[in-house]
């Protein structure tokens, strides 16, 4: 990592100045407007600073999702944090709407082809199965919740039965819907149960023994 100050014996006091500023801001860079407020330098001397500093190749200019049009600096030792660039989501400033339907496609095909499927491994097949590199668990949130609002998959809490006996009583599963199928909390009373997460299969409370589910079974 270079260092705030000294990095160019021949870097005059203006330049350290706009220089040492900007690499305190780490990867979230600064606002040229706000090198203005927080140094007393003429704005021509901050101009041409950083000109020679991008030109010695000191820092570089990034783009803000949150402010495109602003003249946005880090230093070049730094990668901009997802706040600014907007993370996978984004690429070159631009929403990477190919990324996200990928991202949407492979979701969905793993949970088809499990038939019912948890967070934690569909999370695991997208991170480390190699085709996206840098995704991350939250934006697998992301996707599954998206493709809950959009009615292509079911968001349930396992029984312990059936499709779900490798999933523990209570755990957020996802799985296809099919066509003419109803949503997720009213196809199994289990979804809606205040008292689901003290059932369990062997337990005073489990599927067993309950009059709604047994109902729910024989519709």
């Amino acid at each position: 990592m270079r260092k705030p100050v000294g990095s160019s014996k021949d870097m005059i006091d203006a330049e350290r100045i706009v220089f040492n500023l900007i690499h305190s801001k780490q990867n979230m860079g600064i606002w040229v407007a706000d090198i203005k407020r927080e140094t007393t330098l003429p704005e021509s001397m901050i101009k041409k600073s950083i000109k020679n500093l991008q030109t010695r190749g000191e820092i570089k200019e990034v783009v803000n999702i949150k402010n495109k049009s602003r003249k946005h600096y880090m230093a070049a030792s730094f990668e901009p944090a997802d706040e600014v660039t907007g993370g996978n989501w984004y690429s070159e400033g631009k929403l990477d709407k190919e990324y996200i339907y990928e991202l949407r496609q492979a979701c969905l095909r793993y949970i088809s082809r499990s038939s019912v499927a948890s967070r934690n491994g569909i999370s695991e097949f997208i991170i480390k199965g190699g085709c996206f590199p840098g995704a991350t668990t939250a934006e697998v949130d992301q996707i599954l919740e998206n493709l809950v609002l959009d009615d292509e998959i079911i968001e349930e809490k396992s029984t312990g039965y059936g499709d779900y006996e490798n999933f523990p009583v209570g755990r957020v599963c996802y799985r296809c819907k099919s066509k003419g199928e109803v949503g997720a909390m009213a196809s199994i009373p289990c979804g809606v149960c205040p008292r689901i997460n003290l059932c369990s299969p062997d337990d005073f409370i489990s599927p067993k023994n309950c009059e709604l589910y047994q109902k729910w079974l024989n519709f």
